[in-house]
């Protein structure tokens, strides 16, 4: 067995840089499956035109 503390808390920089990693991928990735879901709503209620 590994005997070595490590901590029972979280460092305070860690956390900040872990929240900063997950904004940096998930507003880019919320704001294109916005514009995907909005494009194939628009495919789906197209009105026809004659």
């Amino acid at each position: 067995m590994n005997t070595t503390d490590t901590g029972s808390g979280t460092d305070t920089s860690t956390t900040v840089k872990l929240v900063l990693a997950w904004l940096w991928v998930g507003i880019p990735l919320a704001w294109g499956v916005w514009v995907t879901l909005n494009n194939a709503l628009q495919l789906f209620t197209a009105t026809k035109t004659t």
